[in-house]
């Protein structure tokens, strides 16, 4: 077995450059149609500085993934302390966040759903991507909680797939009023 060891990352401007450029050309386009030269090229540095502050692709990959989620986890954390402890104020917080989010930061869908199926099996990007929509799972699952349902284990999984499901429809943009009528759909099944 391989372990591998990450060595902590140097976050000089060049650094946030290569990571502000990555995360604009992978969500545009896709990881595995954007090389290392355009990243390298947008960012206004040398492969060799992209190689020297990330030591690989995979891992400018993986630290792209990992801003996202930390940026989006602040948002909603953020709207849910707003929202107070009512679950239905709760769960309109968390689909409120995401039409914001989606408005700013996600015309393309979820990143963590598109990257997903470019990523091998053993990428640590998978384990950010993961992680993300675990965390998703225990925030609804804490809404379920708090609206008293009987079985909040079996109620956060629905309203992770009603959410996880607006994200994808609005990235295709099959619909309209996406967001509005997934927190309709989510407050129906709290509800009962």
């Amino acid at each position: 077995m391989v372990v591998r060891v990450e060595t902590k990352i140097d976050w000089t401007p060049k650094a946030l450059d290569v990571l502000a450029a990555a995360s604009e050309l992978f969500y545009a386009h896709g990881i595995h149609a954007v090389g290392v030269e355009a990243i390298a090229a947008r960012a206004g540095v040398t492969k060799k500085t992209l190689y020297d502050r990330f030591g690989s692709k995979e891992r400018l990959v993986t630290e792209y993934l990992a801003a996202r989620d930390r940026r989006w986890r602040d948002l909603l954390t953020t709207r849910l302390e707003e929202a107070g402890p009512d679950a239905r104020d709760r769960l309109r917080a968390v689909f409120t966040a995401t039409a914001e989010w989606s408005r700013v930061e996600g015309r393309r869908g979820c990143a963590m759903v598109n990257a997903h199926p470019e990523l091998e099996e053993s990428s640590p990007a998978r384990a950010v991507i993961s992680d993300e929509k675990r965390w998703l799972l225990g925030l609804f699952h804490d809404i379920a909680a708090r609206s008293g349902a009987p079985a909040p284990q079996d109620l956060a999984p629905v309203l992770l797939l009603i959410h996880e499901g607006a994200l994808v429809t609005h990235g295709l943009g099959v619909l309209d009023d996406v967001f509005p009528r997934a927190l309709d759909a989510a407050l129906a099944v709290l509800d009962r």
